[in-house]
C-alpha cells in the first residue's frame, strides 16, 4: 500500500526537493506546446518569503509544495480518494491527515487556492511537512487508511515523480503525457541543475522556438515589441541596414532587426523552418560580432543583458549592467515576464554573458566577420575586446 508514510521515506531533503521541482517546471513548460496547460509550475512570489511548486493534472488531482521560513508543507489531493473531504459525511479532512501539522505551517492549508468554495475545508487527502531545523519528513501518525485500495490517499500517483526522481522516470512521464520523444540528455542536464539554454529548449519542443514562432509572438504582443525596440535595441521595424554586407564564407545574411544607434542584427544562413541560424550584429562604426547561436538566444540576450555591447568592450560585473539596473530596478521581474511571453527558458546574467563571450569568440575564426559588399579592404573590425586590467 502506498501512503504518505511511504512517500515520507522516499522524499529528499527540502533543498534538493526545491531544486528538483524547479527543474520539473522548467522542463514541463518547455515541452508543453502551450505553457498555460503545463502540469508543473514554480512561483517565487507566492507570498512574503514563500515559494510554491504546483502540480495540476487537469483531471481533478493536484499538489502543492510550499517553502517558507518556518518549513516546508506538502499538500496533495486525489479527487477519487475515499479520503477526500467530498467523500466524507461531514465534508471535513480525513481524521489524522492534518491534525499534527505544526502551528506555524497550518495556516498554509487555508489559502484560498486550496479551499474550494462551499467546502469549508482544505482540499487535501495527503499531507507531509518538514519544520525548519528538523531532520526528516513528518506525517500524521494516527491515520487510519480505508482498506481495499493500494493507494488510499493518492500519494502513489500524486508524488510518483517526487519519489522516483531518475531522469529515465521523468523522460517517460513527459513522453507519455505529451505523446512525443523527449531527449534524455536534456532531461539529465536540467535535473542536474544546469540552465536550459534556448537551443536545448528547442530540442524539447522544436516548433516553439523556431524563428517564425518567435517573430509571431513578438508581433502579437505590442508591449513586448515596444520593450525590444527600446530597451532591448532589437527593433523589428528596422530591417534596412546602412550598407549591404557579405560574409567571407559566402553564407547569406538576412537583416532581422536594428537599433537606435544604427546597428543591424542579421540571421546568417539560408532560411528554413528546420534551420537554426546564428545572429550577427554590425554597428555604425564599422565593428561586428557574432552575438548568438540562434534568434532565441539573441532575444534572450537583449532581454537579460541590455548592456551586452559593454561586455564585448571589456566590461564585466558588477559594473556591467549596473547603470541600467539603477534606472530600471524592476528589471528582474520584467525580464522573467518577457522571457515567459516568448516561451524562452529562464536565464541569468552570468549564464547569458558566458554564452555571449563564447559565441563572439567564433566571429573571426569561423568566418563571420563581414565586409561591405562590393568593396575591397572594407572588412569590419571585431567588437570583442579583452577586459581592461
Amino acid at each position: 500500500m502506498d501512503t504518505v508514510h511511504t512517500t515520507a521515506a522516499l522524499l529528499p531533503d527540502p533543498a534538493e526537493l526545491r531544486a528538483y521541482l524547479r527543474a520539473l517546471a522548467v522542463l514541463d513548460q518547455a515541452i508543453c506546446r502551450d505553457p498555460r496547460f503545463s502540469r508543473y509550475s514554480f512561483s517565487t512570489t507566492w507570498g512574503p518569503g514563500t515559494e510554491v511548486a504546483l502540480m495540476d493534472n487537469g483531471s481533478g488531482d493536484d499538489f502543492s509544495v510550499l517553502f517558507t521560513p518556518a518549513g516546508v508543507l506538502v499538500r496533495g489531493f486525489d479527487h477519487e480518494s475515499e479520503m477526500s473531504p467530498y467523500g466524507t459525511d461531514d465534508e471535513q479532512v480525513w481524521p489524522g491527515v492534518i491534525d499534527e501539522v505544526p502551528v506555524a505551517l497550518r495556516p498554509l492549508l487555508d489559502d484560498p487556492a486550496f479551499v474550494d468554495e462551499g467546502l469549508g475545508a482544505p482540499r487535501v487527502t495527503a499531507c507531509l511537512w518538514w519544520e525548519t531545523g528538523g531532520s526528516a519528513w513528518r506525517t500524521g501518525s494516527g491515520i487510519e487508511f480505508p482498506s481495499g485500495s493500494p493507494d488510499p490517499d493518492g500519494s502513489g500517483h500524486l508524488f510518483r515523480l517526487l519519489t522516483d526522481r531518475s531522469p529515465e522516470a521523468v523522460q517517460a512521464h513527459f513522453e507519455e503525457d505529451y505523446g512525443r520523444p523527449v531527449p534524455l540528455d536534456t532531461v539529465r542536464h536540467v535535473l542536474a541543475g544546469h540552465p536550459l539554454t534556448p537551443e536545448a529548449a528547442r530540442g524539447l519542443n522544436p516548433a516553439a522556438l523556431s524563428d517564425e514562432a518567435l517573430l509571431r509572438r513578438i508581433a502579437a504582443d505590442p508591449a513586448l515589441e515596444a520593450y525590444l525596440a527600446c530597451d532591448g535595441e532589437f527593433d523589428l521595424t528596422r530591417t534596412d541596414p546602412i550598407e549591404s554586407i557579405a560574409l567571407p564564407t559566402g553564407l547569406p545574411v538576412e537583416p532581422v532587426a536594428g537599433c537606435n544607434a544604427g546597428g543591424t542584427h542579421y540571421l546568417c544562413g539560408p532560411a528554413g523552418s528546420d534551420r537554426v541560424r546564428p545572429v550577427l550584429y554590425t554597428d555604425s562604426e564599422g565593428q561586428a560580432s557574432l552575438i548568438a547561436e540562434s534568434l532565441a538566444e539573441a532575444l534572450t540576450l537583449a532581454i537579460v543583458l541590455p548592456s551586452w555591447r559593454d561586455a564585448l568592450a571589456g566590461f564585466r560585473p558588477p559594473s556591467l549592467n549596473a547603470d541600467y539596473l539603477e534606472d530600471n530596478p524592476d528589471h528582474p521581474e520584467v525580464r522573467d515576464h518577457l522571457l515567459a511571453a516568448l516561451r524562452l527558458p529562464p536565464a541569468t546574467e552570468p549564464e547569458v554573458l558566458a554564452r555571449l563571450l563564447t559565441t563572439a569568440a567564433r566571429t573571426v575564426p569561423d568566418g563571420f566577420l563581414p565586409s561591405v559588399e562590393g568593396e575591397e579592404d572594407a572588412a569590419f573590425e571585431p567588437m570583442l575586446r579583452l577586459p581592461a586590467e
